[in-house]
């Protein structure tokens, strides 16, 4: 198991902090079991993508001792909004704690710089373990196993879980990596032809022509900075 260098111990949640789910929660009221703490947005593509495997391990390890926490730090001023953010837990049937980090203060406690992140806590609430990004879910789950057998020696666990996707296999083949796209025009790279109308709602038309990195509209948007929505919907409902 790649474990952290040195004896750090996890850094404690503000205690101003909103807690969306299942909280307040304390580090210091959950010694002796090990914590997985995942940061994440729901507008991250490469977070939802994980999300299925945070979920598993917490139907499978929490009963056994183990206690995960979404942490949800936005990466969009829209991604801030809490009721945006209860519906998309709803939506993908989170049932753990969820906190809110809208200041990135827990963010910043764990020095992170990534969505998603998953850190890994000893019951004894040191640091043992991180993966950044996709993948590693194997390596991840061994690391909860091993640090589950470290709080309770007599437990016994399930083998680990088979991959959710053909993907996710070991020896998958792998295709060259897609850039993030964004949606907004502050970010975006939008194609159209004709250009684009900040803001407001307009129609569009897709020039059937596209380029690689580039978002093609067709039909009524209201492209804003950091979306692109329909022009009666909910300015969350499109963000990268």
């Amino acid at each position: 198991m790649q474990e952290e260098q040195g004896p750090v111990r996890a850094p404690e949640f503000p205690a101003n902090i909103t807690w969306l789910q299942g909280g307040p929660v304390k580090l210091a009221d959950l010694r002796g079991r090990p914590v997985l703490i995942d940061f994440w947005d729901y507008t991250c593509v490469n977070c939802l993508r994980t999300l299925p495997y945070v979920q598993e391990w917490h139907r499978r390890y929490g009963p056994l001792g183990l206690a995960v926490i979404g942490v949800h730090a936005p990466e969009f001023s829209f991604a801030r909004e809490s009721n945006n953010v209860l519906h998309a837990v709803r939506q993908h049937g989170v049932e753990y704690p969820v906190v809110l980090d809208n200041e990135y203060a827990i963010w910043q406690a764990f020095t992170n710089r990534y969505w998603p992140a998953k850190y890994l806590i000893d019951g004894e609430s040191y640091l043992r373990y991180h993966h950044f990004g996709e993948g590693a879910y194997g390596q991840t789950e061994e690391a909860i196993q091993h640090l589950l057998k470290e709080s309770f020696p007599q437990i016994l666990l399930p083998g680990l879980m088979e991959p959710m996707r053909d993907e996710d296999r070991p020896g998958a083949v792998c295709y060259r990596v897609t850039p993030e796209l964004y949606l907004g025009y502050q970010r975006g790279l939008i194609g159209n032809v004709g250009g684009v109308t900040p803001d407001r709602p307009a129609a569009y038309r897709d020039p059937g022509k596209h380029m690689d990195g580039h978002a093609y509209l067709d039909g009524d948007w209201l492209l804003a900075g950091e979306y692109l929505a329909r022009p009666a919907a909910d300015t969350s409902a499109v963000g990268d």
